[in-house]
């Protein structure tokens, strides 16, 4: 098994799909809307990556336990702001860390953290 590195998809667990999907696609609002007839599915395509707007359960619930991805911004500030206009909350953070750059952690309405990095 070879691992390249690249991250396909993250799925994100929510109490309510449709409201999920429409909320992501709001925060991320450069990323396609993708319908798969066969599988009465859909998510978000945001360049290589899926982000899958999935229903949480018994095995995996919404919240924030658990793995933080982080999101790469040219403009910390602006995406900060962006996702605290959509509802989220910042969660932990602003931090300085390495080469002048931030980060934080931001929590969406079933709180799932989103993080954010960047000057």
């Amino acid at each position: 098994m070879i691992i390249d590195g690249k991250v396909s998809a993250i799925l994100i667990h929510v109490a309510d799909v449709t409201e999920g999907i429409e909320w992501y696609a709001k925060a991320f609002p450069a990323a396609r809307r993708i319908y798969l007839d066969d599988f009465d599915f859909e998510y978000l395509l945001l360049g290589n990556i899926c982000l899958e707007i999935v229903p949480a359960d018994e095995k995996v619930q919404s919240g924030q336990t658990g793995s933080v991805v982080y999101w790469e911004c040219t403009d910390f500030q602006q995406a900060l702001n962006h996702f605290q206009t959509l509802g989220a909350r910042l969660y932990r953070g602003p931090l300085a860390i390495q080469d002048n750059l931030k980060m934080c952690q931001v929590m969406d309405p079933w709180g799932n953290c989103i993080g954010l990095r960047g000057v």
